[in-house]
């Protein structure tokens, strides 16, 4: 084998300069050329490049030809598939500028032309399919609010995502009400526009305006359940930007972990004129009834008290005079006949109370009004009407004496 020698000197390198000159004008040592390895010795003529050197200034980038814009837009509209068809033409388009001009651009018409076309026969699928008409239809839902949580209809029956009908919610499920389900709409209403008034506020509203209405779709309270009660869903601040004011009244489960089945509605849609009209007199009774006075005493505030007293008065004689005024069937006849004499009664007894100067006096003719109003003097009525017949424990009144006697609700 051989030994290679020793290293010799090496060349001297230079860093930023040339090696000592002078060299002949125009020239540069080998290796050292501004633009790449020294070219073939010269002379050149004068403003004559180099072969394969650009005519550029030392120091300088070459300029770079403009990017086409038609290619941009091609490729933007093929990315979106806003319209496919046009994606297709601007990219065609802009691969003939890009060849004449010699501009950039090339990728982005390419690519522009290939994704619009992709969308084109993806549109014509979806035409040939239906599901273009689908897609426009499930967007001008989203518009409308249709499938959100606050574009429910009255008598629609839905699940809620989280199974519950507390907190927040961005979307419901409807179902068919013979089915199991965590609420049954029987309202809304529309909030006056304006600022946001505030989550307490709304609520407050929504409270006694549901409570108010509740009635007009489940009119038979006796029918309800005793698990069942009223709830409602509001706007946020959030919906409230977009526009949203509208409060929608439910019934739901008392237990949160519960449900229903089956609708609750009894009104002039599933009711007959019998039905109807024995619900619509009990229902004026029912308003009078709901005014009690926050007051739990007469002596607290006698004027209210007495107020109350003259309403339920006045409610009790329109009852009699609808039960009376209506042609009954036989075998209710006799019934309905013996429930107004026994509301004439109690009127009498309130329209006393309304005028009692004195508790005693107060309590003693409100004692004798609800001894009229007792459940039990429905019963054979309801019976006849073929309406249920249990009263509902959770639908009685404080009378101001501590009870809470049975009334018609």
């Amino acid at each position: 084998m051989s030994i290679p020698p020793p290293p010799g000197p090496q060349e001297p390198r230079y860093e930023g300069q040339f090696p000592p000159g002078p060299f002949p004008p125009g020239q540069f040592p080998p290796g050292q050329h501004p633009q790449g390895p020294y070219p073939p010795q010269g002379p050149y003529p004068p403003h004559q490049p180099y072969p394969g050197a650009w005519g550029q200034p030392y120091g300088t980038y070459p300029r770079q030809p403009p990017v086409n814009g038609v290619a941009i837009a091609a490729f933007v509209l093929g990315v979106f598939c806003f319209v496919p068809a046009v994606g297709l033409v601007l990219g065609l388009i802009a691969l003939a500028r890009i060849r004449k001009r010699g501009e950039r651009g090339k990728g982005f018409a390419v690519a522009g032309s290939v994704l619009s076309s992709v969308g084109l026969a993806l549109w014509v699928v979806s035409l040939s399919t239906g599901a273009a008409g689908d897609f426009w239809d499930g967007l001008r839902d989203a518009a409308r609010g249709e499938g959100t949580a606050y574009a429910l209809s009255v008598g629609q029956c839905f699940t809620s995502p989280s199974g519950s009908l507390r907190g927040v919610t961005y979307d419901v499920d409807e179902v068919p009400c013979d089915q199991e389900h965590d609420g049954e709409v029987f309202a809304s209403f529309e909030l006056p526009g304006g600022a946001f008034p505030g989550e307490d506020a709304i609520a407050r509203t929504a409270d006694e305006r549901c409570y108010a209405l509740h009635d007009g779709y489940a009119m038979d309270s006796w029918a309800l359940p005793a698990d069942v009660d009223v709830y409602y869903l509001t706007p946020t601040s959030q919906s409230w930007r977009s526009g949203d004011r509208e409060v929608t009244c439910l019934f739901g489960n008392t237990d949160e972990r519960g449900s229903l089945t089956g609708s609750l509605r009894n009104d002039g849609t599933t009711l007959d004129a019998h039905q109807f009209t024995y619900l619509k007199a009990a229902g004026v009774l029912n308003t009078a009834m709901d005014s009690v006075p926050t007051s739990e005493n007469y002596e607290d505030d006698p004027i209210v008290h007495q107020a109350w007293a003259g309403r339920v008065a006045r409610a009790l004689t329109e009852q009699s005079g609808i039960l009376r005024q209506h042609s009954w069937p036989a075998g209710a006849a006799q019934p309905v006949a013996e429930l107004a004499g026994n509301l004439d009664k109690a009127q009498k007894e309130w329209a006393r109370a309304e005028v009692a100067t004195e508790a005693d006096l107060y309590y003693t003719h409100l004692d004798a009004g609800w001894g009229f109003l007792d459940a039990d003097r429905m019963v054979t009525t309801r019976e006849a009407l073929g309406l249920p017949t249990t009263p509902p424990a959770h639908e009685q009144y404080d009378d101001g004496t501590g009870e809470v006697p049975d009334r018609e609700v």
